[in-house]
């Protein structure tokens, strides 16, 4: 043991011995091998027939809101057809990819790589997947640039879908985390945290039933008639990458129309 610790006379032996008892203990840990590979297998596969089961559950679904939606619009065109009623406009849309944020720090913008020559035209509302991101407010021929809706001088006529109340929702003038407020709400209006807001279509310029925000606060206070209602956009206002720049109900003259006055626009028409 001495002449071991001190002069390593064993460690030859030890090495002989690993090499010749290798394949021993690889022939012995095959089995222990197999079964933690036929365990990891069963595993994966388990939990891609679960993954299967929920995608096919979910395709189902939507396959079944598709069909309500077709009959519900086909109903409604029915109905509208009946009552001589104006059918609703289609609009079609163009993708387009944001380039970068406008280098102004006092207004939320983006610019798109599609203009004119593309077809986009000023008072576009620009969507992602989720909802409505902005308005188009300034065309160049090649590039387009997008004011978003938590901007301080945007404003967006919107109805609670629980309520069929409508509303105007501003961008937060004082708040750069991106919020959007509904002013001049009674302190006792019928609202809840959580209420859905989608554009009301009454402006002439954003389609009816687009997702905007959900509600996200209320305060209620004594010393004022009015309730100070915070919202949540539903889109990616900040981290949207590529968007759909929808063709607005009323198409406005670039000529004679500024950021500011197409904000006024849109706050008279909302509230009427």
């Amino acid at each position: 043991m001495v002449a071991d610790v001190r002069f390593n006379v064993t460690k030859p032996i030890r090495s002989a011995f690993a090499t010749v008892l290798y394949p021993m203990q690889w022939l012995v840990m095959q089995p222990l091998l197999v079964l933690q590979g036929l365990g990891g297998y069963f595993q994966e596969l388990n939990a891609a027939q679960s993954d299967t089961q929920a995608v096919h559950r979910k395709l189902t679904l939507l396959m079944q809101k598709s069909v309500i939606t077709e009959q519900l619009l086909l109903e409604n065109r029915r109905l509208r057809q009946l009552l001589d009623l104006k059918q609703k406009p289609e609009t079609s849309g163009v993708p387009a990819e944001v380039l970068y944020d406008a280098a102004d720090p006092y207004t939320r913008k983006l610019v798109l790589d599609k203009g004119a020559t593309q077809g986009i035209v000023i008072g576009s509302p620009v969507l992602d997947e989720l909802g409505v991101v902005g308005q188009i407010t300034r065309v160049h021929p090649l590039t387009s640039e997008v004011t978003l809706l938590i901007d301080r001088d945007q404003a967006i006529p919107v109805l609670n879908t629980r309520t069929g109340a409508r509303s105007v929702a501003y961008g937060d003038s004082l708040s750069y985390g991106g919020t959007l407020d509904l002013r001049f709400m009674a302190a006792n209006a019928d609202v809840l945290a959580g209420d859905l807001l989608t554009t009301s279509g009454v402006d002439g310029v954003y389609p009816a039933g687009l997702p905007v925000a959900r509600i996200d606060k209320i305060e209620r206070r004594a010393d004022t008639a009015f309730a100070k209602i915070h919202c949540t956009p539903v889109a990616k206002i900040t981290g949207a990458l590529h968007v759909m720049v929808v063709k607005p109900l009323t198409v406005f003259q670039p000529n004679t129309l500024n950021d500011k006055s197409l904000v006024d626009i849109t706050h008279k028409k909302g509230g009427k």
